[in-house]
């Protein structure tokens, strides 16, 4: 029993010890997660139109890079980008390939997000917008896409969260973030269970206060829409 509680404050110690170099760099990851998202938004709108066009050519290739970055794990996407690019001659370092690989992965996701929000707007008020004079991209920038923003409000917000977790696969290539301080912080310590659960329960009270954020928008926007 001495012994068992002999353990957990060792534990506990090893955690507390760890928690000021796991917070210095909790910014750090967010970082590379909004920079991922704000890179994908752009990337992900551009693939959902080109989802959208009749240009069959230009939509099966916007297909195959969907079909490709969700059929495929994002350890493996990482590795290809960082360590096979290399062999044709791209070499990146590793901030570089880590935050490109989350980058085209959130894309992926991202598009298919913004493109079934597009296709939720009703066709007749795209119909109606031309009939009054708006040419289609004065349709598409204001009358599709504010209505699809709130239907794709949710979405957005729960690959933010996903990408805050998916941060911590960029430490295998050496991108020092939350959870590759929690390795050497371990490497140092010899202690693993107390620095690991820690940057765990970072990452979770990060993510709570996402989804905590992200419900606000949704209640405001709904509120917006019940107004209008």
């Amino acid at each position: 029993m001495d012994s068992a509680l002999q353990q957990w404050q060792v534990v506990w110690q090893s955690a507390l010890q760890a928690l000021p170099t796991l917070l210095s760099y909790t910014p750090v990851t967010l970082g590379y997660a909004l920079a991922a998202m704000l890179l994908g938004l752009p990337l992900g709108f551009l693939v959902a139109l080109l989802r959208l066009t009749p240009v069959g050519l230009l939509r099966t290739l916007s297909g195959l890079y969907v079909s490709f970055i969700r059929g495929t794990p994002l350890l493996v996407q990482i590795f290809v980008i960082y360590y096979g690019l290399p062999s044709l001659g791209l070499t990146l370092n590793p901030l570089t390939g880590g935050v490109l690989a989350l980058t085209l992965n959130a894309g992926a996701y991202l598009s298919e997000t913004l493109r079934a929000a597009i296709q939720s707007v009703p066709r007749g008020q795209r119909e109606a917008a031309l009939s009054l004079g708006l040419n289609r991209s004065q349709t598409l920038w204001l009358i599709v896409m504010p209505q699809a923003a709130r239907v794709a409000l949710p979405s957005l917000g729960n690959t933010l969260i996903s990408l805050v977790k998916d941060t911590s696969l960029i430490s295998v290539i050496t991108v020092v973030e939350l959870m590759r301080s929690a390795q050497l912080v371990v490497a140092r310590t010899f202690e693993p269970f107390g620095p690991y659960l820690m940057a765990a329960l970072i990452y979770w009270a990060v993510c709570s206060v996402l989804e905590v954020v992200q419900r606000l928008m949704e209640r405001r926007l709904a509120r917006g829409t019940v107004a209008v």
